[in-house]
């Protein structure tokens, strides 16, 4: 019985996330199929499954170039600034496009990378480092960084900023941070090595 138990709860929590995961996949497929299909069968004369991922795909593909060709990204920049004219479609497309831009490693207003606070009033925790800066209080420029802190998985969150002796950049990626954070800290690494602010200074001029 203790086998038993041990086996199928061990087997539900590794099949529950893949259903998941593949009827998300399913769901949009079908969706996207069932926009694009019609159209294709009405010119192919005969109904051929995959051709609207496929569209969505090159639709992409087409965008991205455009927008890495200078004047195709001056285009993109006016026509957004248009529709964020737009009061309803500001308040939707805005917070989605800086919460999806934030994951970009390309985007300097992106999320940079993990960091680990030594904060006294809060204790230790994990954020995400969003800008470097220095700041003049009367003493010369203090070298101080942004912190993202989510506080609901990860949409919403505090900006704490911090000296940068008071932070340590843990060996993760951004994307493992996300999963900390969406996990709740369950995906969270056994042993984590973070480098002190020094450490991580001399590793970006080396």
């Amino acid at each position: 019985m203790y086998w038993l138990r041990r086996s199928f709860i061990a087997g539900f929590f590794v099949t529950v996330p893949l259903a998941i995961s593949v009827a998300a996949l399913v769901w949009v497929f079908t969706v996207v199929d069932g926009v694009t299909g019609p159209i294709y069968e009405e010119y192919l004369g005969r109904k051929v499954p995959g051709l609207g991922i496929l569209t969505i795909m090159l639709g992409v593909l087409a965008v991205g170039a455009v927008a890495t060709n200078v004047l195709g990204k001056r285009l993109l920049q006016q026509t957004e600034a248009l529709l964020l004219r737009v009061p309803v479609f500001k308040t939707v497309y805005a917070p989605v496009k800086q919460l999806v831009v934030a994951f970009s490693p390309d985007n300097e207003f992106g999320f940079k990378r993990m960091v680990m606070v030594d904060d006294p009033a809060r204790g230790v925790f994990l954020g995400f480092l969003t800008k470097e800066f220095t700041v003049d209080r009367g003493r010369g420029p203090e070298p101080m960084i942004a912190v993202y802190v989510p506080t609901n998985h990860l949409y919403l969150g505090d900006v704490l900023v911090f000296p940068h002796d008071r932070v340590a950049y843990p060996d993760m990626t951004v994307e493992e941070g996300v999963r900390v954070f969406l996990t709740g800290g369950m995906s969270m690494a056994a042993h984590v090595r973070a480098s002190r602010a020094q450490e991580h200074v001399r590793d970006l001029r080396a």
